[in-house]
């Protein structure tokens, strides 16, 4: 599957951004309607696809084809370019890439090396992140402007109003560049960034969505895990885990407190729309980039929390054959029908594989597989679903399917992958960049919590929820499996899918006992010289199949007659 995405952007896309898998061409900026932000936020004439893809190649093991991209990237690759693209996107998809690439090029111990490789990635990055420094200017709070144009600095005319993942998600990608370059002016920048939204939180310690960088108020005060601040407390957490500050970890556990809390719906299942001050609901939507959220969860400890959430984008996900953009838990229907082939539900799977090995989450993997490939492959690569309802097709294949959702489908099955065995504080970053920091460049940290590393085992073992879990410590007769808890059919029937679902269900996510109507039936026995009787209808063998098992054999009864004044015949009184 990687290689039809790859091989098609290369043959019939690249030098382009993206490829248009059914004109089967290149995309590039749009030029002729520059307000065009869906295209213009992202591509902007730097063979975007190339460089996002770059540490896949590695991951894969392809060294020759990595090495090939590689010096692509430095012959061709330019961002002097008259395009004003977004912060946030161009940070985590062709930042987080160059960096990657270029410590995986560099580093021995990684087994990537390039011959005659001089760090040609690395000034390459630093000349990105310089083209999006102005946009941490004249900004009164320290909260970037959402674009700047990359020859040019920030346009007069730009917005004041930026997302909070846009603004909060740069620490990983501008800290790693300030430690490998000896030069702190990016991480500082960032971290101002991160700051000053987290000091104007709520009473509640809760964020909004949307915030103007001049005066500081929040624009749109909605707060939850999903799209415009799902990536601000991933970033929390993994730049502890990266640098090692518990000052992030302190600020992750303050804000997962407050969800947990005010955000999470009382049955455990849901993370809802809230106004930040209140904890009022403000819309009963959830959106497919919260489905990255379980994948935090694990990485923090919260195994039973993140299977939960987890079952909720399985079973719109095995309802739809894919995730709307926004599914609406009131009405228990699509609000808005857009598949892009996101990767954050595919990677909460991964993560939750990893830390519980439940093969479960590889029956989800391969469900994915099949409805990616009936669904969306086209002969020139995959197209975005328009409306999973219909299965509309798009003509679009955004990069992050090559460099994240593929990834981590190939992560989740290749178990022995030498990626899934590295014992060093890495992350994946949210755009799926590896990032590894070598020891001599942790100098910011004076921390008395143990440095973790838990993205190769994908839960963190100093946090108790993680360390007696069910499914990794089974019953004598294994039915641990996620399949077969009652929580499984409570997430169920909480979307709406009544595929293979028993529908009586308390709200704790128990089952009732199922129950029928009376039935009769002609049935026949054999005695035996005690009495008893074997019975051989199968008539009464579908009935009570339908109940107990799929298949049944050898099933003895024991019949009493009954006396004539309770009605005569005959009833079962033990079997």
């Amino acid at each position: 599957m990687f290689f039809h995405g790859w091989d098609n952007y290369i043959r019939f896309a690249y030098p382009e951004d993206e490829l248009n898998p059914m004109l089967c061409n290149g995309r590039g900026s749009d030029k002729l309607k520059p307000d065009n932000i869906n295209i213009n936020d992202i591509l902007g004439d730097y063979s975007l696809t190339l460089v996002d893809t770059l540490d896949t190649l590695a991951v894969m093991g392809e060294q020759k084809e990595f090495e090939k991209a590689v010096r692509r990237v430095i012959d061709q690759v330019s961002f002097h370019q008259d395009n004003k693209v977004q912060i946030f996107e161009l940070n985590i998809r062709a930042l987080g890439g160059l960096l990657s690439a270029h410590v995986l090029a560099s580093d021995p111990s990684l087994g990537h090396t390039i011959p005659g490789y001089k760090g040609e990635l690395l000034a390459l990055a630093q000349d990105l992140a310089d083209r999006l420094m102005p946009a941490f200017q004249y900004t009164k709070t320290g909260i970037p402007f959402p674009r700047v144009n990359l020859k040019y600095g920030v346009p007069k005319t730009e917005t004041v109003e930026t997302c909070t993942a846009g603004a909060g998600s740069l620490l990983l990608e501008f800290g790693v560049l300030s430690r490998l370059t000896g030069n702190p002016h990016y991480e500082q920048v960032a971290k101002r960034a991160l700051h000053a939204l987290w000091n104007r939180r709520s009473d509640l310690n809760l964020l909004g969505n949307v915030i103007n960088i001049q005066t500081g108020q929040w624009i749109h005060t909605a707060s939850s895990t999903g799209a415009g601040i799902d990536s601000y407390f991933e970033y929390l957490l993994k730049a502890y885990v990266l640098f090692g500050d518990p000052e992030y970890l302190e600020m992750f556990e303050e804000s997962y407190e407050a969800i947990m809390q005010h955000v999470r719906d009382p049955g455990g299942y849901l993370y809802r729309n809230v106004h930040m001050s209140t904890g009022a609901l403000m819309a009963t939507w959830i959106d497919s980039l919260s489905a990255f959220w379980p994948g935090v969860q694990v990485l923090y400890g919260d195994l039973d929390a993140a299977v939960k959430g987890h079952l909720v984008f399985y079973n719109i996900w095995r309802k739809y054959h894919a995730l709307p953009e926004r599914f609406d838990f009131y009405r228990k229907t699509v609000d808005i029908g857009f598949y892009p082939l996101r990767p954050e539900f595919i990677e909460s799977t991964y993560y939750l594989y990893r830390a519980t090995r439940d093969p479960f989450y590889l029956h989800v993997g391969e469900m994915v597989i099949e409805d990616l490939n009936n669904r969306t492959r086209l002969p020139c690569g995959f197209a975005s679903i328009g409306d999973v309802r219909t299965g509309r097709l798009e003509d679009r294949m955004e990069s992050f399917l090559l460099s994240e959702t593929l990834k981590y489908l190939y992560l989740l099955f290749d178990t022995d992958n030498e990626f899934n065995a590295m014992d060093s504080n890495f992350v994946f970053t949210t755009e799926g960049h590896f990032l590894p920091l070598a020891t001599h460049h942790l100098t910011t940290s004076n921390t008395s919590y143990p440095l973790y590393a838990q993205h190769t085992t994908c839960y963190n073992p100093h946090f108790k929820s993680s360390l007696h879990h069910y499914i990794q410590h089974p019953h004598s007769i294994d039915m641990s499996s996620i399949a077969y808890q009652p929580e499984t059919d409570y997430a169920s029937a909480l979307v709406g899918n009544t595929k293979n679902t028993i529908k009586d269900l308390y709200p704790s996510g128990q089952c009732t006992s199922p129950t029928a109507g009376i039935q009769s039936f002609d049935i026949t026995f054999n005695s035996n010289r005690r009495g008893r009787y074997r019975h051989t209808s199968p008539k009464l063998m579908e009935v009570v199949g339908g109940f107990l098992a799929k298949s049944l054999s050898g099933l003895k009864v024991e019949i009493t007659k009954r006396p004539s004044r309770a009605g005569g015949g005959y009833q079962v009184t033990r079997g």
